[in-house]
């Protein structure tokens, strides 16, 4: 039987979509790299994030940018199952234009969120590195089925047991007590922001 033992947790997202929570960018870069994942890159990313009007429980519209381009997104949680968060999404022509259409068809902003991400794919398989303010980093990693998924935990040195669905406000709200809706400004602080910034420089990253 396998047991799971100690504190750790993952998070992985899809297409399907799941997480691998508090890890160390280090050790999993590590075993990423080893598998022959290639690195996509490196992003300081910043986000309006939407209520559905009216307001819809579990669904909410999200408004991305990575520097590089932005994204338009529809967030689905159906369910804490593997399968159970969805993600329809478009890549926009401007972040500050597309969020100035939205408030005029209604939209306000809920909230302001930045975040780092490192992102490597192999095999169809997205792994996203995530550092949010005031948490420690996440692994999320997204797939076309569950089978995908499954294998590369498993190739992680993982276990389907480690892995959960939780989107990031539940993980702020269950692993860390910290009600994300309250903090309508979630930005680096002085040393997480110099952290970060050495990410960007240095492919060996330190946690």
């Amino acid at each position: 039987m396998d047991l799971c033992r100690g504190s750790a947790n993952y998070i992985i997202h899809s297409y399907l979509s799941n997480t691998v929570l508090d890890i160390s960018f280090d050790d999993i870069i590590q075993k990423i790299e080893k598998l022959g994942a290639k690195r996509v890159g490196a992003y300081h990313q910043k986000r309006y994030v939407y209520d559905f009007v009216p307001a819809q429980k579990g669904r909410w519209i999200r408004l991305r940018s990575n520097g590089e381009f932005a994204t338009l997104t529809i967030k689905e949680i159906k369910s804490l199952r593997i399968d159970g968060t969805k993600e329809l999404e478009i890549v926009v022509s401007d972040f500050e234009d597309t969020n100035e259409i939205l408030m005029k068809l209604g939209y306000e902003p809920r909230t302001f969120q930045e975040n780092f991400r490192i992102e490597y794919t192999l095999d169809g398989v997205n792994f996203d590195l995530d550092k949010w303010p005031m948490i420690p980093p996440y692994l999320e990693i997204e797939g076309q089925s569950e089978e995908m998924i499954a294998k590369m935990v498993s190739a992680l040195g993982l276990r389907m047991c480690d892995v959960t669905t939780m989107d990031v406000d539940t993980v702020y709200n269950v692993e860390y007590g910290i009600q994300l809706d309250s903090i309508k400004d979630l930005r680096f602080n002085e040393e997480e922001f110099t952290l970060i910034n050495r990410y960007k420089v240095n492919k060996e990253l330190p946690v």
